[in-house]
């Protein structure tokens, strides 16, 4: 016979759980219909979560994640952003200025995290005196992205060559190298105020050759960069064409069809960014591999200088010349030409410009050139369909420019059945002014492939 209290239990409190049961059961098969097909449990667990804890997606996201989980696609969208500025000349006050608005640091001058790259073209030194303060500024922004996950590449301007190399300005147009008219330290752009920073002049040669910031010069900056937009094609300054490649062996001298450094199987190999600080000019023979033949050379002659008994500078005293260790390609390197100089992007007319910029770009194995040196005090100057973009505005207070930094967002979307494997690839190029924002480009294109980032 049953006592009272189980009549209680299964009299009064049973009947209730199982109406409850079925209640729930029925609301459950409603919200999650997909629990009449066995197929569709893997996701069963993920929807009851989001059911019961609801965070916030919005009905869309909730949508798009349960088709995504149905189907199986695991692809997730890809987004890089990049920020670059041109020459600063000496400018620590303006410097600050433009990497606070365009979101790179903060108001103390530290790293935000919010752009993936930072990239300057060269130029720092010369024309103002905030030469050591602002590349020991550019050493610890360094350290701090890469603490984040995030990385600055920084390059080697005609000026800093001029520092440690010395033609001077009217002779690095000429054609005839007359070893005569070289120099370790062309110092006409160098303020007496900015050698007071230093000490001496004595104690500024060796900081820019064996010391603090020339050992910089020599590990942390390069004279050209490539930056891949999406990680399947390496981290900056991966070769292309790609060392698995036999273009990657071709002799510069033999001259190919643009075609053949685009492949249908690869549609992002050109999805990459050159920057520059002069400009990679079409007739430059060190083009390929690119960038490491051109820093290659680079590396080399800096090494060469840096190390040599360091000549008086000029002026006032006579030019010493170039080591004579200095192969003809390094000395073509820093010629007219060459990538520290060549001003033709700027120069030479829209229909001649618009034809040599596709050669360059297929044969580096990028989508668009950015570079610094001629400035256009009245903004970021776009040509060609955003394909070369000039970013020297004067950000200097000895040119009284205007302050300006580049932004790049790039995004890989999935699209579509996973098992299409189609993306939507964008960029949008802007330029960053104090007051305003200007889209120069907005490019976008659907890619087919596997590009899943690792």
């Amino acid at each position: 016979m049953s006592s009272p209290r189980s009549t209680l239990l299964w009299g009064v409190l049973v009947p209730p759980l199982v109406a409850l049961y079925f209640v729930y059961t029925l609301q459950l098969h409603v919200i999650v219909p997909e629990l009449t097909d066995i197929k569709e449990y893997p996701g069963l667990f993920l929807k009851v979560f989001f059911y019961v804890f609801k965070p916030p997606l919005g009905s869309a996201g909730y949508e798009d994640l349960f088709q995504k989980i149905r189907s199986g696609d695991t692809r997730e969208p890809f987004v890089r952003h990049v920020v670059a500025v041109g020459d600063l000349h000496g400018d620590l006050p303006n410097a600050r200025k433009v990497l606070q608005f365009s979101g790179v640091t903060d108001d103390f001058g530290n790293w935000t995290g919010h752009a993936d790259f930072f990239v300057q073209t060269g130029d720092i030194i010369d024309r103002g005196d905030d030469t050591i303060a602002l590349f020991d500024w550019m050493d610890a922004l360094r350290g701090q992205a890469a603490a984040t996950g995030g990385s600055v590449l920084t390059h080697l301007g005609n000026h800093e060559w001029m520092n440690v190399i010395g033609v001077s300005e009217l002779k690095a147009f000429s054609t005839v190298i007359i070893f005569t008219t070289f120099a370790t330290g062309d110092w006409r752009y160098v303020y007496p105020t900015e050698i007071k920073t230093f000490g001496t002049s004595a104690a500024r040669q060796k900081m820019l050759s064996t010391g603090r910031i020339g050992r910089s010069w020599a590990m942390n900056y390069t004279t050209t960069s490539r930056l891949p937009l999406h990680p399947s094609l390496g981290p900056p300054n991966t070769p292309f064409p790609p060392e698995s490649k036999e273009l990657h062996y071709q002799k510069e001298d033999s001259e190919l069809d643009i075609s053949y450094y685009y492949s249908t199987n690869e549609p992002l190999s050109h999805s990459a960014i050159s920057f520059v600080h002069g400009g990679l000019s079409p007739t430059y023979g060190g083009l390929t591999p690119f960038p490491s033949r051109i820093n290659e050379l680079s590396d080399s002659l800096l090494r060469k200088l840096q190390h040599r008994v360091q000549p008086p500078p000029h002026p006032p005293n006579r030019y010493p010349g170039l080591p004579l260790s200095a192969t003809q390609a390094e000395i073509e390197l820093y010629q007219a030409n060459g990538p520290l100089w060549y001003r033709g992007w700027a120069t030479d007319p829209e229909e001649k410009v618009c034809v040599d910029v596709e050669k360059v770009l297929a044969k580096t194995g990028t989508r668009r050139m950015v570079m610094g040196h001629t400035p256009d005090f009245e903004g970021i100057v776009a040509r060609c369909s955003g394909k070369i973009i000039i970013i020297d505005t004067g950000i200097s207070h000895a040119y009284g420019g205007v302050l300006s930094a580049l932004s790049i967002h790039y995004t890989l979307t999935p699209v579509g059945n996973h098992e299409e494997q189609r993306w939507v690839e964008k960029e949008v190029v802007s330029a960053l002014y104090p007051d305003r924002q200007e889209v120069l480009v907005v490019d976008e294109r659907e890619v087919v492939g596997d590009f899943r980032a690792s």
